[in-house]
């Protein structure tokens, strides 16, 4: 079965960085569109960014410039570099996969930004 799971996520201040890895099994998704997804407290669910197994790229806009998608075909892994965080980045990330007519979610990681 799909199993996605989430790694990388913590506490970090303002200005800072964290990369977010996805370890994916359960079948190799290297002609599938993965994702992050978020969400905040009180907030839906939101796409951060995508990537085509082409590699190409699509972000929130909220994100563009700061955050950065990347993938391993070879790992069947998926990575999100996150720079100059926000404290409105808080939430708990998820790793997403298209996959079969629907998309599988991981159990997520929680990213903490403070002030």
């Amino acid at each position: 079965q799909v199993q996605l799971v989430e790694s990388g996520g913590g506490l970090v201040q303002a200005g800072g960085s964290l990369r977010l890895s996805c370890a994916a099994s359960g079948a190799s998704f290297s002609a599938n569109v993965m994702g992050w997804y978020r969400q905040a407290p009180g907030k839906q669910r939101e796409q951060v960014a995508s990537i085509t197994g082409a590699g190409r790229t699509d972000y929130l806009d909220d994100v563009k410039g700061r955050f950065s998608i990347s993938r391993s075909h070879a790992k069947n892994a998926l990575y999100l570099q996150m720079n100059n965080l926000k404290p409105e980045d808080t939430a708990v990330y998820y790793c997403a996969v298209g996959y079969l007519g629907r998309t599988f979610y991981g159990q997520g990681t929680q990213v903490t930004v403070s002030s």
